[in-house]
This record gives structure tokens, sequence and C-alpha cells, in this order.
């Protein structure tokens, strides 16, 4: 692999943690923790939305990420042939 295609496979892989670590932050503190007591005013399935993303949501979503973050970085191994076949 030549040296621009390792600076351009580095900066998308680092692009992508940053975007899932962004997004894992908001669920997680935002909503679960600063945003907790406006979120509480909405209702989902019977209890307070800001509860269930301190408790459940966070998780979910940490899981969902995780698949993604598998999934596109994938696609970007096959991107930059640094695939395991």
């Amino acid at each position: 692999m030549e040296q621009q295609a390792r600076k351009d496979y580095w900066k998308a892989n680092i692009r992508l943690v940053v975007l899932c670590l962004g997004i894992w932050f908001v669920v997680s503190f935002l909503f679960g923790i600063i945003l907790v007591e406006q979120l509480n005013a909405i209702s989902l399935g019977g209890y307070k939305l800001g509860f269930w993303f301190a408790q459940q949501g966070s998780i979910y979503v940490f899981v969902a990420l995780i698949f993604f973050y598998a999934n596109r970085m994938g696609k970007l191994d096959r991107k930059f042939d640094v695939h395991e076949d």
C-alpha cells in the first residue's frame, strides 16, 4: 500500500471512530445524564424517555454502533484492499 493510500485509510478510520464516539457520547452522556429532565417529559412504552436512555437506550445504541462500525470498517478495508479473506 502506498504512503498516500495509508494516510487516506487512516484518516477515514479515525473519522469513523470519531463519528461513533460522538453518537455514543450524545446518547449516553447528554441524553442519559444532562438532558434527562427534558426527555422525561416524553414517555416511551410507559417509561420516561430520559430514564429509558439512561438505563437501556444507551446500551442498545452502543450495540448498534458496534455492528455499524464493523460493517463500515469491512467496506473501508475492501476499498483500500486491506481486507481479510
